[in-house]
């Protein structure tokens, strides 16, 4: 997950993840600026958090959140 230290959307995704038993790598680009770029450049996206569960890319915590709600993020973290 690419994050922020002072990110309340990439605490709330991390609480989520962890709740549902996810390891969640943090990766954080407000201590490596580069690695935003390299963000940018994967998913169209500038916002954090940036989730990838494996190699598919989830989104945001809206897009977590919502796999959530409708029982399919449970399935995606045990595949």
């Amino acid at each position: 997950m690419y994050c922020t230290q002072n990110c309340g959307y990439c605490q709330m995704a991390l609480r989520l993840l962890e709740k549902r038993g996810a390891e969640v790598e943090q990766i954080r680009v407000d201590l490596q600026p580069e690695l935003r770029d390299e963000m940018t450049r994967i998913t169209g996206r500038t916002t954090v958090p940036q989730i990838f569960i494996g190699e598919r890319h989830v989104g945001g915590y809206t897009e977590l959140a919502e796999l959530d709600m409708d029982d399919e993020l449970e399935p995606l973290l045990n595949a």
